[in-house]
């Protein structure tokens, strides 16, 4: 038998033309890089395992060996690891961009995987007057937006956001979007990496070639009638262990921010496994069998088959607690906590 330990997964760092030469304060050993990093994907299949029985080996092969007890009751059946988890480092604008969702991309994108993309966005890190476009003005119709698009006017048709550290965005499949430079982001999404570019403010490639567009097809999927995107206000929770807040909950994840300033327990539940990712500190995930060292920057994959743990921060540690949700058992647990339905509705999305 297999016993459960909490197992670190190691980042894959891919460049971007819009990245940054520095990957500080997430990764402050990372500085005056060579080309500029866009993104760390912290739960891609070929991220490596850095320690547990499964050490060495792919997080996508990690998945499918590990006992079914390890994904949890309630998720033992799913094929392939269901999100995908990433930190974005953009010093320029990215792209103008939509993504399907699952309906669209199971009849038109088989070959690049079937799944949708919904997504949500915290704010790690953020310079005075950075901000982000989530989802057009109401009222833009399709040929507005297309006419936009050809005379370079396009970034004039959205819902412009000012972003501060802490804050959290929900983007939803079929909403326009775009991440401006400055920011330090952390997504959580579907395992997808569908996306279709609508404008590139005329950029090319390394081969100083212009990125392709895929206007067409993000049309087909764009919600010109009103999103469910935006900025979300966090729920707090009842802790006396740290600050814990509900950021978002939607069909594909759930996802809280905690605070930790002392030892405080890590819960498990046999029904779904957990994904802390660490935004600052450093410390220890402690059991009567180990101590093993985190810091930030990390992602740590908790089966569902772990017992109850303690997370000891060395003086204070924040991070994400990303899991699964059954929906009904969460809505079920917020009302016993004696929030009102117009609270939840704020967070629990869908």
């Amino acid at each position: 038998m297999v016993e459960p330990v909490p197992f670190r997964i190691d980042p894959t760092f891919s460049a971007r033309i819009w990245g940054a030469h520095s990957l500080a304060p997430i990764y402050p050993q990372k500085q005056n890089l060579p080309e500029p990093i866009g993104e760390a994907w912290l739960t891609a299949t070929d991220c490596r395992v850095a320690n547990g029985p499964f050490q060495g080996h792919s997080f996508g092969a990690a998945w499918h060996a590990m006992p079914a007890e390890w994904r949890g009751t309630r998720l033992a059946a799913l094929r392939d690891f269901p999100l995908l988890v990433k930190f974005i480092f953009p010093q320029d604008k990215l792209s103008i961009q939509v993504h399907p969702d699952d309906a669209f991309a199971s009849q038109h994108e088989q070959a690049a995987g079937g799944r949708g993309k919904t997504e949500m966005w915290h704010i790690v890190w953020a310079q005075p007057g950075a901000e982000l476009l989530v989802g057009l003005k109401h009222g833009v119709t399709k040929s507005q937006f297309v006419e936009a698009v050809h005379n370079g006017s396009v970034e004039d048709l959205f819902v412009r956001h000012p972003v501060r550290p802490g804050d959290t965005f929900f983007v939803p499949a079929g909403t326009q979007h775009a991440i401006g430079p400055g920011v330090i982001v952390c997504e959580i999404q579907e395992y997808s990496d569908l996306t279709y570019r609508v404008y590139d403010y005329d950029r090319v490639d390394t081969s100083g070639k212009p990125r392709e567009l895929h206007l067409d097809k993000a049309l087909q999927v764009t919600h010109f009638s009103g999103t469910q995107g935006g900025k979300i206000p966090p729920l707090a929770l009842h802790s006396p262990d740290a600050n814990k807040h509900l950021l978002v909950a939607c069909d594909y994840f759930s996802t809280e921010r905690w605070d930790c300033y002392k030892t405080t327990p890590i819960e498990s539940d046999p029904a779904q496994f957990q994904l802390l990712v660490i935004l600052k500190g450093s410390g220890q995930l402690i059991d009567s069998d180990f101590a093993i060292q985190y810091a930030a920057g990390e992602c740590w994959f908790l089966p569902a088959s772990l017992p109850s743990i303690l997370l000891q921060p060395d003086g204070s540690t924040s991070l994400l607690r990303i899991t699964i949700p059954d929906r009904a058992e969460l809505l079920r647990q917020l009302r016993s906590l004696g929030f009102d339905e117009q609270v939840l509705s704020r967070v629990l999305i869908g």
